[in-house]
């Protein structure tokens, strides 16, 4: 990958990622509704350059869920408020397949880039908790494999929605009365085993085609449908190795699918905890892990699993076996976590705290950070990161003092845009979906 080329973007889970970021003193107590705090964020990275703002979503919450997933924003509609105090960087939100329909939402991330003018990014997500069912009448919670194939044939529906029109569809010429041109209209009339749609879309594209499709997929199904649809993908790897691996095998699926490896950006997500030391990295580390105690720690480690009751074992015995637990959830990340406490032969007690506040590889250094970042790129491991802060205060603002310049220094990074549409920014062609 070429210098210059790094791509960055910051995901925003109101004070922070660590699901106890709200109890640090840095960052607004009520971050997660606090929309001046989502302003000031998004203000910075845009000013640093960054290609977009990423803003998660989930449909369940119960009492032992992470506390700024209890009482946070819609992402669209934030996003759309967010679209009219900004430029320049892409706005990003996640929106479930599973549940909901095709054509609101399609219509929905349409209006998004036509009001950002083309900077609007739709983060595909299947929904991973079982309980997100009972909030809405769709009956049972489908299976992992089933929910990928509901999301496949959703993305044609949304994607042949948005070729409703052709560009200059509508002439809106007051001389003569013609206010559209019937011949570039195009009626969908699609009918699949999960949805039907007619069409047209009630709104034309924006300057970028349409929407960039995110995604996150990691289990075997998620990478192939990540391949075939997504055009910025977010991953978990917390290794080089690992996320070398991701990376030759989703972009490989990408080729196999007869696209270019490079309609691909893979984005690793990166929780950098810096200082002008190691020993002030490693200060800020333990501040981050005394916010939480071994209960909450236990209930953020159940969340992966469908909120399963962690309590009931033993903290200072080996994590227990609990069979397929987390199977039809957060897949690949179960997996990974069984794994995790199998191989290096872990108590419950140390997984559970682990999970809760991880240890990352990019801890140190401003200049250790950076290398790493320029690392991963050297080694065709990312095109570029999601920067996703534990607390989001003087730490991220560090981050874009001190790390980014010298990205940029070093020919990795350019905080100027250079294209007026996040699907530019990243390096992506003007899209036309094609009409099923």
């Amino acid at each position: 990958m070429s210098k210059k080329n790094m791509k960055l973007g910051i995901i925003i889970q109101g004070s922070g990622g660590h699901m106890n970021s709200w109890k640090s003193e840095d960052v607004p107590v009520d971050g997660s509704i606090n929309f001046h705090h989502y302003v000031s964020v998004t203000k910075k990275a845009e000013e640093a350059g960054f290609d977009f703002a990423f803003i998660a979503d989930g449909l369940h919450i119960n009492e032992k869920s992470i506390p700024h997933f209890l009482n946070r924003f819609e992402p669209l509609t934030l996003l759309s408020a967010l679209a009219t105090v900004t430029s320049n960087i892409g706005l990003v939100g996640t929106v479930s397949t599973t549940y909901s329909e095709p054509f609101n939402i399609a219509r929905q991330f349409a209006s998004l880039d036509k009001i950002s003018n083309g900077r609007a990014g739709w983060n595909v997500v299947t929904t991973p908790l079982e309980g997100t069912a009972a909030n809405f009448n769709k009956g049972n919670h489908p299976d992992h494999s089933l929910r990928y194939q509901m999301a496949d044939e959703y993305l044609e529906v949304a994607k042949g929605l948005w070729s409703s029109w052709d560009a200059g569809a509508f002439v809106r010429n007051r001389e003569t009365g013609q206010f559209f041109d019937p011949d570039k209209m195009h009626t969908l009339d699609y009918e699949g085993a999960f949805f039907t749609a007619k069409g047209p879309l009630n709104i034309d594209r924006s300057k970028q085609g349409q929407p960039v499709i995110f995604q996150a997929g990691a289990s075997k199904t998620g990478i192939a449908f990540a391949a075939k649809h997504g055009e910025a993908i977010f991953t978990n790897k917390d290794t080089l190795e690992g996320a070398q691996t991701y990376y030759r095998d989703l972009k490989n699926q990408a080729v196999q699918n007869g696209r270019k490896r490079d309609d691909v950006a893979i984005l690793p997500s990166l929780s950098p905890i810096i200082g002008a030391t190691e020993e002030e990295a490693e200060e800020k580390y333990n501040d981050i892990k005394n916010l939480i105690n071994i209960d909450e720690a236990l209930n953020y480690l159940g969340r992966y699993f469908d909120h399963f009751d962690f309590s009931q074992f033993p903290l200072d015995e080996a994590f227990p076996d609990i069979g397929d637990v987390g199977k039809n959830s957060f897949q690949s990340t179960t997996d990974d976590i069984k794994k995790m406490a199998k191989e290096e032969n872990l108590t419950l007690r140390e997984v559970a705290l682990r999970v809760g506040t991880p240890r990352t590889e990019f801890m140190g250094s401003y200049e250790q950070v950076a290398n790493k970042m320029i690392e991963w790129i050297d080694e065709e491991a990312a095109d570029g990161f999601v920067i996703n802060m534990y607390v989001m205060g003087k730490q991220y603002d560090d981050f874009l003092q001190h790390v980014v310049p010298i990205l940029e220094e070093k020919g990795y990074y350019n905080q100027n845009y250079e294209s007026d549409t996040l699907r530019g920014n990243l390096g992506l062609s003007f899209s036309q979906s094609n009409r099923t």
